[in-house]
């Protein structure tokens, strides 16, 4: 009966759970029964048993009450006698694999990644690091806001590794997560085992690194975990949200370590970046709706609308397959806005003309008489191009509504001054530097 129950449960924990996290933190359980409203299991580590009880507590109670038995709690022994499948054992050459650390998204790979001007340095450094071989950058520190693909290409460089490389010990954590494993090692007494786990690793992973600011005991163990693992020629990469200069309350020997090796900022995506994402996305999706119809210029809308963040340009692309699926309409501009009012409402940047010609004249100390006026000497006529495209970028303005705010230039003018700044910003890197600084500092 105990191994019956325990066989409904598994099953339904695999479904529940994923294959990945099943097979690290499930599998290796091994059920003793139920007792008083308590069931026993037997565990290769302590540390295994803690993780499992603290993630999937909840879970493995529900389910077992599902199967007919009668749990309100559960406890975890370590096993003695060593009956634990072998892969879990450090001893075992699949010891490597032991410990995944956080789960790995599936669809972040390489090949999923969409390489644009903003992010084709860390793209490179991303694909050097996951061939595996000694690199002259250690660690590589990749940092930017939310959404712009830093945990994407972690993901992608633990694929490539976990594939290419089996033999390697690659483990991919959130900074969160070494923190709960360093509090729960020191409470459990097990320091030993947390720095045999995090100092035998060949690849360190960890995410989000902001999140370790002001807490001083876990940067003091992260410190000497970082020099333990860069003197063993070990990689490590990091990513946070910024710079590690400017992380606050951050130990600056920490600081001074994380700045060692390559440091990449994720700039933010321009245009034709996201356009590319959501190309790649709608490619996706005609493999789920064959049928669907969508208009010219609906991509072109969302990617000059919603720039951001990734995450809310791809979520709302989903929304917007999924709802003209169900009621089996074309995705038209109408639909597109009626479908998304909330997202491109609260993505609505609401800049004006005024404050983007402001912006222009001062980063290229010009005065705003000259941006406007009819002078076509150079040093006012390329800032005054800019500032056009600027203004069709980031606000709603229709082009004979911005030609007005310049000296009331016709829309064939701005058009062209819009299309010449998009030309020059893939050939003169000047100009795609002040643009990018431009478009930064209006929208902040």
């Amino acid at each position: 009966m105990t191994n019956e129950i325990w066989g409904k449960v598994q099953t339904a924990l695999k479904g529940a759970l994923g294959k990945n996290n099943y097979t690290n933190w499930i599998e290796p359980l091994e059920f003793g029964g139920v007792s008083d409203g308590v069931a026993s299991f037997h565990v290769p580590t302590q540390f295994l048993g803690n993780y499992a009880s603290s993630n999937y507590g909840e879970q493995i109670i529900f389910e077992l009450q599902n199967a007919g038995a009668r749990v309100q709690r559960l406890t975890f022994s370590v096993n003695k006698q060593g009956r634990a499948p072998t892969r879990m054992s450090r001893n075992a050459p699949a010891a490597k694999r032991a410990d995944t650390g956080a789960d790995l998204d599936e669809r972040f790979t390489f090949d999923r990644f969409i390489v644009g001007k903003p992010n084709e340095l860390a793209h490179a450094a991303a694909r050097r690091v996951a061939e595996g071989a000694e690199v002259t950058f250690n660690p590589l520190f990749l940092y930017g806001g939310v959404g712009l693909g830093k945990t994407h290409l972690m993901h992608a460089i633990a694929h490539e590794l976990r594939e290419k490389q089996p033999h390697l010990n690659v483990l991919y954590i959130s900074a969160e997560q070494f923190m709960y494993r360093f509090i729960t090692a020191l409470r459990d007494k097990r320091m030993m085992d947390f720095k045999q786990l995090f100092r035998s690793v060949d690849v360190l992973m960890v995410d989000d690194i902001q999140f370790m600011a002001g807490k001083d005991s876990t940067q003091e163990e992260f410190f000497h975990t970082f020099n333990a693992l860069i003197d063993a020629r070990k990689q490590i990469i990091i990513s946070a949200d910024r710079a590690p200069g400017e992380i606050r309350d951050l130990e600056e020997r920490i600081r001074s370590r994380l700045q060692s090796g390559l440091v990449v900022d994720m700039h933010p995506t321009d245009f034709e970046l996201r356009l590319g994402i959501l190309q790649s996305k709608e490619d996706y999706y005609r493999g789920q709706y064959p049928d669907l119809v969508i208009h010219d210029g609906v991509l072109e809308f969302l990617a000059h609308r919603i720039s951001t963040n990734v995450r809310v340009l791809e979520g709302a692309l989903t929304r917007l397959f999924a709802f003209a699926g169900l009621v089996g309409r074309e995705i038209s501009m109408e639909l597109t806005q009626d479908c998304l009012a909330d997202i491109l409402k609260s993505s609505d940047r609401k800049i004006s003309i005024e404050e983007i010609q402001r912006k222009v004249s001062d980063h290229f100390n010009i005065r705003m008489s000259d941006l406007v006026g009819p002078k076509r000497l150079r040093i006012y006529a390329r800032p005054r191009q800019i500032a056009m495209y600027l203004a069709k970028m980031h606000t709603s303005r229709s082009l004979p509504e911005i030609g007005r705010h310049f000296g009331k230039r016709d829309h064939t003018t701005v058009m062209h001054g819009v299309r010449r700044i998009e030309e020059l910003m893939t050939t003169d890197s000047q100009i795609a530097d002040d643009v990018e600084l431009l478009r930064r500092a209006i929208e902040t």
